[in-house]
């Protein structure tokens, strides 16, 4: 059977026409009139759900397999043209917004959430795509992934467009560029935060890592940029682009925007930026100096991508927290508690000496490593939390299918190589986050780390509800001094 892509949303083959409504990869979310993308996945294979798609009302099948359930159109690689082919469908709706997209191994969700204040603060109708959640005018969703599926990715946008939404902060994880989840979507910015070890069960290599977060800043890709050039990989990447592009940095180097004057306390951030003749006194919300990399990150992208740029800083000093990132827990206890989303070695160098800066007391971080990832980052994890905390409990985090009696072992093993910090290791998360508390006295710093936002645990595939925030302030409840 012949097939092709006809205009209007059309699919043509030689026993007639039918009419495409959208595209959608999960058969259990099929609605009629849309195509079902069956894609290779880790454990299953979506050709093998053909016939539930068929019955929910799909019209015909993407995949690189053939079927005889519906017309099949059977591509290589579905994945490469399921990004181009739903912004077909949906109308190509990246080029009816600004989408400003941020990727980075940190900083992500922080830079994305100050990008969507700015943004709305400049005057123009918002949405924003993050880890955390999918928000515009017509309400909010918690978010599957960092990234979106292609499919899901412009249908939210077409919802955008139809809400009369004007720009979008979105953040472009290393697995959606490789995986082709962006492929489609056009951004009126690209911005660079940083990058350091992580996702290498996915990349296997840093290069490979680099190389798909540079995917995003091709000239196809994006119309300018704004790039860190506090790490390597950011300077290799702002010698490669081609669009215009902004450099900024708060580490002393040579940048077209720069921080200087960085002083961080218990109530917030300040610092002085610059831009050429430009400059402002800059006071975050927000805690920790590595929040002035983020502000940094959504500033140059806004002023690259002609945004009222006073306007758009008065909207970023109003916000006040980004879930799940140092967020504060206070119920009047005599030492400060955090939880924040910090999972690498990377974050912890970026977060650990702030947490110092507030406190001469000890540093208590309730820390564990997440299953089926890279097995290289637990021992540096580990050591990173044991040479700059005091007391080190290794706890589970979400281990998935791996053995989370070797996940907390090469956690601690690391803490303890430090020879610094006093290492326990407690199985249990609730009972962990409650040691950590008993331990604390006044003037002290418990920060629980690793999971931040996230409300679900899974064992093996049985999920567990578990909020690290909950749990933590029942905790100071019950049992802070």
């Amino acid at each position: 059977m012949a097939e092709y892509l006809g205009a209007d949303g059309e699919l043509l083959h030689e026993q007639g026409t039918l009419v495409v409504a959208g595209v959608c990869q999960d058969s259990r979310q099929v609605r009629p009139g849309d195509i079902y993308a069956a894609l290779p996945g880790a454990e299953h294979h979506g050709g093998e759900f053909v016939a539930e798609a068929a019955q929910r009302g799909a019209v015909a099948v993407v995949s690189d397999r053939p079927t005889e359930i519906l017309p099949a159109f059977v591509v290589k690689n579905p994945r490469k043209i399921l990004g181009p082919l739903a912004a077909w469908i949906y109308g190509d709706p990246s080029t009816s917004l600004d989408v400003y997209g941020v990727t980075g191994t940190n900083g992500k969700t922080s830079t994305t959430f100050m990008l969507e204040a700015g943004l709305a603060a400049a005057g123009l109708r918002t949405g924003i795509i993050s880890g955390i959640c999918v928000r515009g005018p017509d309400g909010v969703s918690e978010a599957e992934r960092t990234t979106p599926e292609a499919c899901t990715l412009q249908r939210t946008l077409s919802a955008f467009v139809d809400n009369r939404v004007d720009a979008v902060a979105m953040e472009a994880s290393s697995h959606g560029l490789a995986l082709h989840r962006v492929n489609g979507t056009f951004f009126r910015v690209a911005a660079f935060t940083n990058l350091s070890r992580d996702h290498l069960d996915f990349h296997k290599t840093m290069a490979s890592y680099f190389d798909s977060k540079a995917q995003l800043f091709l000239p196809e890709r994006c119309a300018c940029a704004a790039i860190s050039v506090d790490d390597l990989y950011g300077k290799a990447l702002a010698e490669r682009v081609t669009v215009p592009r902004l450099t900024f940095s708060s580490h002393g180097a040579s940048a077209d925007v720069t921080a200087t004057d960085i002083e961080a306390d218990q109530t917030g951030t300040s610092f002085v930026a610059r831009h050429g003749s430009w400059e402002r006194k800059i006071r975050l919300r927000l805690l920790g100096c590595h929040q002035v990399d983020n502000a940094l990150a959504a500033i140059a992208a806004l002023r690259i991508g002609g945004v009222d740029i006073a306007a758009a800083l008065d909207g970023i000093e109003n916000l006040d927290t980004v879930p799940g990132r140092l967020e504060n827990v206070e119920i009047g206890q005599n030492f400060l508690a955090f939880v924040d989303y910090v999972h690498n070695a990377g974050a912890q160098l970026r977060l650990f000496p702030y947490l110092r800066s507030l406190s001469k007391g000890k540093i208590i971080v309730v820390i564990g490593a997440t299953g089926g990832r890279d097995p290289g980052k637990r021992e540096p994890l580990g050591r990173t939390a044991g040479s700059h905390a005091d007391v080190v409990v290794v706890t589970d985090e979400c281990p998935y299918r791996d053995d989370a009696t070797a996940l907390r072992n090469d956690v601690a093993a690391g803490a303890r190589h430090a020879n610094h910090a006093e290492v326990l290791i407690i199985p249990d998360r609730s009972d962990a986050i409650r040691t950590a508390v008993c331990l604390a006295k006044a003037g002290d710093i418990v920060v629980v780390a690793g999971r931040g936002n996230d409300n679900v645990m899974n064992y093996d595939g049985t999920e567990i509800v578990f909020d690290d925030r909950q749990v933590l302030e029942r905790a100071l409840v019950k049992y802070a001094k």
